[in-house]
């Protein structure tokens, strides 16, 4: 059985402010690197640039609903997304 293609993505924590509720940072994965912007209030996550983000968006998400309360400014965390790039 042949596995599962993966890629390290690297996330840092820039900046997080509880009013508004917003969390900012660089995820990096694969040769590309973005920054997000999540309304963690509103579950509303922007990433710019486009070139790649539909690659990282749903994984970004999900880790970052996952590891909401655990992520703190000048934070470095690693998360794994399904898929090659």
């Amino acid at each position: 059985m042949s596995r599962l293609p993966s890629t390290t993505a690297r996330l840092r924590v820039l900046h997080q402010s509880f009013s508004p509720a917003l969390l900012e940072g660089e995820v990096s994965a694969g040769g590309f690197q973005w920054t997000f912007c999540w309304a963690f209030d509103r579950g509303e996550l922007s990433v710019e640039p486009s070139l790649g983000r539909a690659l990282i968006q749903d994984a970004l998400l999900r880790f970052l609903l996952k590891a909401d309360y655990q992520l703190e400014p000048g934070g470095d965390y690693m998360f794994t997304v399904r898929a090659a790039f």
